[in-house]
């Protein structure tokens, strides 16, 4: 059961895998009172934006009440001006349960039956058809949330059962009635964050996610380089007190802890420091998971947020305002952007290391017996260097870029939609990264038996072998890179990973 405004980020996660979305019951009399005390604002005459007037540049363009629902349905027709691919279903159910939540702080002028009618097509996981692109995150994500919104009163597009639909077929064979638009509700329904909000979320949980996979990516790196584990040492990362720097320090302690391959060369190794890429991993991991950190603390605080415009307070007071700039949400989704570079960029350093016989400490050249006749894993890693280069690319800020509308009158956009959108390429890319850097690592220490590696490290190292095998003489390299890229989205490594808050 969630009470609006209090989500939690594992609610918000759950949600997106396909959970159940509860709402407190309080909600609803808070929202009756709202568009109570809307109406009673509406019959003094006053102007109301986007309830008794226009919208944007035609916000002084007043509307008699004859024409107030009119007014509304339009606004949904006009707006649905979306291009591009679809949404993912898991992100179109993430988006009607944040806009449901919004609505149902009771700040925003509807009545309870908008709530509901939300709340309906998620429970029968009637979805939206909202194309990706076309919102430039102010005044909100306009576009897309009035495709969602066209399902509402049968309308539109949906998904249903995986079929597109008609939005009027999908409510009838789902057992409900379209919606019928009060004064302010369709504005209410368009305006707001929910959609670049959604999007972010969904990155973010993927950037989670492969942080920890990287970690024991670089620590099965380690094993396989002969490196040390000095540089994990406590009392380094105590002194220079970074959260992040701290808490990935120790889960690299707890990966390589029992390694026989780490005690086999504590003594006499000639080697005094390893190269950066696997000597600073606590610092590079630790600033991106403080990073991701501060981005998923601005990204629940909007989940939770009232972001339509204008708002209603009190006993019916409007206000008129800007929550719907989604500017918070463009910074947390540029710096999730630049974490999940860094992660794939220090993750192809070490790859590189450990094929080249330069420094990978005695192991073969790119890996392989036979190295001349066999190339091993030398293309893989041309392969992870081409999407770290393409990573960095996306990873320019778009939170910098923007670009007027409305004739004018939304001067400053956000462009948090397209900062959000980038990251789900981006963290695909990270994937194969780091499911190369998985194989090249666990090729490296079985060139080490009979020494074994750390328990954890020795699971990560099965469930690779379960899905790719070891690599004796040259073969077709990608579909073991496909069966590795699986297995890091599927979690199979982060799992293995206690990051301490």
């Amino acid at each position: 059961m969630i009470t609006p405004g209090a989500a939690k980020l594992h609610d918000l996660r759950d949600i997106l895998d396909g959970g159940a979305l509860a709402l407190d019951p309080a909600w609803r009399g808070v929202v009756r009172d709202s568009a109570d005390g809307l109406a009673r604002r509406l019959a003094t005459g006053v102007a109301l934006y986007g309830v008794n007037t226009g919208f944007g540049k035609l916000a002084s363009t007043r509307i008699p009440p004859d024409r107030l629902a009119q007014l509304q349905l339009n606004l949904l027709r006009s707006h649905a001006a979306g291009t591009g691919p679809f949404l993912p279903a898991p992100v179109v159910r993430l988006i009607l349960a944040l806009k449901a939540m919004s609505l149902a702080r009771g700040a925003s002028g509807v009545r309870p039956e908008v709530v509901d009618a939300l709340l309906a097509l998620l429970a029968k996981d009637v979805l939206p058809a909202i194309p990706s692109k076309g919102s430039v995150g102010a005044s909100g994500d306009l576009a897309p949330l009035a495709h969602l919104s066209l399902v509402l009163i049968g309308e539109g597009e949906a998904f249903l059962g995986g079929r597109l639909v008609g939005g009027a077929e999908a409510l009838t064979a789902s057992g409900l009635a379209p919606l019928d638009l009060a004064p302010k509700e369709g504005l209410a329904l368009l305006n707001g964050t929910q959609v670049s909000t959604a999007i972010a979320l969904t990155g973010l949980f993927a950037a989670e996610d492969l942080l920890k996979t990287a970690l024991v990516a670089g620590a099965m790196s380690v094993d396989a380089a002969r490196g040390s584990d000095t540089p994990f040492d406590p009392r380094i990362h105590e002194l220079r007190g970074q959260p992040g720097q701290i808490a990935c320090a120790a889960a690299l302690r707890a990966l390589l802890a029992g390694s026989a391959i780490r005690d086999s060369h504590r003594v006499d190794d000639p080697r005094v420091q390893d190269p950066y890429s696997l000597r600073c991993q606590p610092q590079v991991a630790g600033a991106c998971l403080d990073l991701l950190r501060n981005a998923a603390a601005t990204l629940l605080r909007e989940a939770n947020a009232v972001t339509d415009n204008p708002l209603v307070v009190g006993e019916g007071e409007v206000l008129s305002g800007g929550n719907f700039h989604a500017e918070p949400v463009a910074f947390a989704a540029d710096t999730i952007a630049l974490a999940l570079a860094e992660l794939g960029a220090i993750s192809e350093r070490r790859l590189a290391l450990l094929t080249d016989p330069a420094l990978n400490s005695g192991l073969p050249a790119f890996l392989v017996a036979d190295s001349g006749v066999n190339s091993g894993f030398m293309i893989a890693q041309v392969t992870a260097a081409a999407l770290v280069a393409e990573n960095r690319a996306l990873a320019t800020p778009r939170s910098v870029d923007s670009l007027p509308t409305s004739a004018n009158q939304e001067d400053h956009v956000s462009m948090a939609t397209g900062a959000a959108l980038r990251l789900a390429t981006m963290a695909e890319n990270l994937a194969v990264i780091l499911g190369i850097e998985l194989l090249a690592a666990a090729q490296g220490v079985e060139f080490h038996r009979p020494l074994r590696s750390s328990p954890p490290l020795e699971e990560a190292h099965a469930a690779l072998r379960a899905v790719a095998a070891r690599w004796d003489e040259d073969r077709t390299m990608a579909p073991d890179i496909e069966a590795a890229k699986r297995l890091v989205e599927h979690g199979a490594f982060a799992r293995l990973v206690d990051l301490p808050a």
